[in-house]
Parts: C-alpha cells; structure tokens; sequence
C-alpha cells in the first residue's frame, strides 16, 4: 500500500495541448515508483473541489507544480491560476503544517528561465525549472526530483526511460482509476506511443496558446 513518501501531487493543465508534458510527467513519476496524484481523481461527488485539493496535498510528500500556463482564457480573456494557488497550498502547508507535513518538497516548472519571476516575483529564490515545451527535459526534471529523494532513476537516459516505457505500463500504480482522464489511462494511452519512436518528443513540444486550461 503506498504511503504518504510514494505520493506525488501533481498540478498542472490537462487540456489537449499539454497533454504531451502531463503525460510524460505521470510516466516518470511512476517509472521512479512513485504514484501521482492529482485534483482529477474520481472521489465523493459530494466532497467541495477545494476540499478535495486540500486532501490530496496532506496526503502527498512531493508536489509538481508547472506554472507556465498563464495566457488567457479564450472563452473569459482572463488567465487560470489554478495553478499558482495550488503551489500556494502546497508551500503552505509545509510551512504551517506539522509532522509529516514539514518533510513536503516540490519542483515547480516554468516554459523557459525567469518566466515565473516576470509574473510571480516573490517566488524568486526557488528553484524552478524550465522544460521549454519539451516532455524529454520535463522527464529530466521530474526524475533528478525524485532521485535525489529516494536514490532512484539515476542510471537511465531519459530517452531510454521513454524507450523502454511500454514494459512499465503493467506495473505503473495509481489511486486514481476509476475516470478517462484519471492518470493511469493517460499513461497507459501514452507509453506505447512513444515507446516506438522516443526520438520524436521534441515535435509534440507545446508553445504558448491561447486558450483554456
């Protein structure tokens, strides 16, 4: 049964144009043996969105927060930011928590280097990282993260992470099962894809967009 250390809260976009990164996150993030997380995991239909977002925090030692998104909406013509008020949470409850809470670290993603501090700048002094639209440095990114928690992914390529991605996919562990959009279907839809042609990731790279998260 996994505990609160295999947890891996992650906060990102999930529209279509993303999908590239958020898959390739949710791969190395089991791929480490880890298991993600996310506000998209089916749950009481009763239980208020917010409340849901704070239980899957507490229940998490590790959060991935891409705060990239930050273009308005096509429909409002305002930004999201879903996204920043869930890293808000997080490092809250890291600072305020207790026990367990305390032991929280995260990765926080941006598009390309300073974005984040042009739109966000108390978070100057983090240490942010930039994966470019690219799935291979958001694989990176993800797996120097978790190795440096556990000792793990230290020893494969990223492309021979991706390449050997379909053997995983049977293993791959999640408590999120049970909607089309849960992790575990959008890893299981990605790892074969990919699993034939890790050489082309650069090309499904997203840039910025105009349209909803």
């Amino acid at each position: 049964m996994p505990q609160y250390d295999d947890h891996v809260f992650i906060n990102c976009p999930f529209d279509r144009e993303y999908q590239p990164i958020v898959e390739a996150l949710v791969f190395a993030v089991h791929d480490c043996g880890f298991v993600a997380r996310s506000s998209l995991e089916a749950t009481d239909g009763a239980e208020v969105r917010i409340e849901k977002i704070y239980r899957i925090i507490g229940e998490c030692r590790v959060g991935i927060h891409d705060i990239s998104r930050i273009e308005p909406d096509s429909r409002s013509g305002f930004p999201r930011f879903n996204m920043p008020l869930e890293l808000g949470l997080f490092l809250g409850a890291r600072r305020y928590g207790s026990g367990r809470q305390k032991r929280k670290a995260c990765l926080i993603l941006e598009r390309e280097p300073f974005d984040s501090q042009k739109y966000c700048s108390d978070i100057a002094g983090q240490d942010v990282r930039s994966h470019y639209g690219n799935p291979q440095l958001a694989i990176g990114a993800v797996r120097s993260t978790l190795a440096s928690l556990r000792g793990c992914c230290q020893t494969a390529t990223n492309e021979r992470c991706l390449s050997e991605g379909a053997p995983h996919g049977n293993r791959v562990r999640t408590t999120a099962c049970a909607r089309p959009k849960d992790l575990l279907s959008v890893t299981r839809g990605w790892l074969p894809r990919y699993q034939a042609s890790p050489s082309a990731l650069p090309a499904r790279s997203f840039g910025r967009r105009q349209s909803a998260v």
